[in-house]
């Protein structure tokens, strides 16, 4: 590539729309240190690295979050340094704890609820890039959590089903009166009728 055709080709940058927490989600943004700008974690490709790769580490570096990586959210362009620059941005879970260090030219990181995360974001084209992915990417958790509790189910009525009640007693230091021989019994019996209507 000449230098001109290096001068005008797009700056290519790839990131997360982070979310941590299942019953209120909350995204992650970032105070970048230089500009002390509030934003959305990002960063440039390496040479040769792949966008979602990319996006993994950036993430990792300026949140200090290990993150799962799903659904791409879309890209975002705009002008940066006299060039276009090109993010691509997937959604990610966040690791409850922090795994690692911020990267030194991240002050801060803020986990706020959607619309907050919005208002505090201080780009204009950020602004409007999460306002459209993050109702998105809220419904992308949503849906996921219910298939783990729809999967959760399957597996509980599939197979052996569940321990009817248990009575322990110790034996060597109390003896068991009438009312708990008998309600062993019972036990015993409705845990027979259940094993035989399961089989």
């Amino acid at each position: 590539m000449t230098d001109s055709a290096k001068a005008h080709a797009p700056i290519l940058a790839a990131g997360g729309i982070v979310l941590r927490g299942t019953t209120r989600p909350r995204f992650a943004i970032v105070r970048m240190r230089r500009e002390k700008a509030w934003v959305l974690p990002k960063g440039k490709l390496m040479p040769r690295e792949h966008p979602r790769d990319a996006a993994r580490r950036e993430v990792l570096e300026e949140t200090g979050h290990e993150v799962s990586v799903h659904k791409f959210l879309g890209s975002m362009a705009y002008p940066a340094l006299g060039r276009i620059k090109i993010v691509q941005f997937w959604l990610m879970r966040a690791s409850s704890l922090p795994e690692r260090e911020l990267s030194n030219d991240v002050k801060a990181v803020k986990w706020l609820p959607l619309k907050q995360a919005i208002e505090t974001l201080s780009r204009p084209h950020e602004k409007v890039f999460l306002t459209h992915v993050g109702p998105i990417a809220l419904g992308e958790i949503k849906k996921s959590e219910k298939k783990k509790t729809r999967s959760a189910k399957k597996r509980r009525s599939a197979g052996t089903p569940a321990t009817p009640h248990v009575i322990a007693m110790d034996y060597e230091k109390a003896r068991p009166s009438a009312f708990a021989k008998a309600l062993g019994k019972w036990f015993g019996r409705t845990a027979h009728t259940g094993l035989r209507k399961a089989g």
